[in-house]
């Protein structure tokens, strides 16, 4: 599998968690890697494959958020014909097909119950039955899972199983946000601006100007690497001007012609008399009166726009609201803002 992104960066976390993945890749374990949005999970995963003595064989990838719960079963163990409807031939589920070498499972935590319980047999007993057949297969497979979420606490929400967290959790490599790897920004970018002015068939790579320097150093990157990547590579197709970049635009959706920004402009409220601007309890005399509900409307509407400036991003929003994860997720929960976009 060719690679277009490489593994880079210098900061001690991050070297740190890449020697664990190292240490890990020669035993023949399951081996769960923990990250955000971004991070380069699938890339450790294939580091993974690559250093263990299964690097010859292959390396099958599977997102398990991709496809429908309905479908999942049939994806990770193969089906026989006829075994539900559109079903018209014998498929090889992902097992088998990663047969002596390694399958990786992006977005563990999206499984389901069931899809846990069937996962939990394969992994335990190294063997798989498709759906519609009552013969098990044997499958010689490492797995390497990952996911943005913290699975023993879905654990406690009885929404993941714990003996199959026990059963892969071996070893767990933790990669750290971007944003605790200050030192590895601007080598990133100057990777990604150096590779994106040659594919554009630019002689020189003028590099980036002190006022586009700061503005990448100090940004939060809530969608790490990744987003880094798509910032840097649209500031160099942009600048058409001599000399090192100085725009730098973080929004692509930025304009005052967005849909947002147009509906926003036409439903203006008229200036009300009877709230000042400064005065958020009466900025909520809408709606129910009493205390509670006033309150509950204040909060869902903070939970809004806190994740809307963060770009839905809710780790990121946690640390902007002085709250933990786990405080975010019950708040947004309470206010069925879990899926809010």
């Amino acid at each position: 599998m060719e690679r277009t992104t490489q593994v880079i960066g210098q900061s001690s976390a991050f070297l740190d968690a890449l020697e664990r993945a190292s240490r890990a890749a020669a035993l023949d374990r399951p081996v769960l890697v923990i990250g955000e949005r971004g991070t380069g999970k699938e890339l450790v995963a294939e580091r993974l494959h690559r250093l263990s003595p299964r690097w010859d064989q292959p390396l099958v990838i599977m997102n398990c958020a991709a496809l429908p719960e309905t479908l999942i079963e049939a994806e990770l163990f193969g089906h026989e014909a006829g075994a539900f409807t559109g079903a018209t031939k014998a498929r090889a589920g992902r097992f088998e097909e990663a047969d002596g070498g390694t399958l990786f499972l992006d977005e563990l935590g999206t499984l389901s119950m069931a899809a846990q319980d069937r996962l939990l047999r394969a992994v335990e007993y190294g063997e798989v039955t498709r759906i519609g057949s009552s013969r098990p297969i044997n499958v010689d497979v490492r797995i390497v899972a990952a996911t943005n979420e913290h699975l023993p606490h879905k654990v406690e929400q009885s929404e993941f199983r714990a003996d199959l967290l026990d059963r892969l959790s071996f070893e767990v490599v933790t990669l750290p946000p971007l944003r605790a790897r200050k030192t590895d920004i601007l080598i990133l970018a100057d990777f990604f601006g150096r590779r994106m002015a040659s594919e554009m068939g630019r002689e020189e790579w003028p590099g980036f100007g002190p006022h586009a320097t700061d503005a990448l150093s100090e940004y939060a990157w809530p969608g790490n690497v990744r987003e880094l990547r798509n910032v840097v590579e649209r500031a160099v197709y942009r600048w058409e001007r001599e000399g090192p970049i100085e725009q730098i635009e973080f929004d692509p959706f930025h304009s005052p012609w967005s849909p947002a920004a147009v509906k926003a402009r036409t439903i203006e409220p008229a200036p009300a008399e009877e709230a000042e601007e400064d005065d958020p309890v009466a900025a909520c005399e809408e709606g129910p009166s009493d205390f509670k509900s006033r309150v509950s409307r204040f909060e869902r509407e903070l939970l809004r726009k806190s994740l809307a400036e963060n770009r839905f991003n809710q780790r990121a929003t946690a640390d902007a609201l002085g709250l933990s994860y786990d405080q975010l997720r019950h708040a947004l929960r309470r206010h069925d803002l879990l899926g809010a976009r």
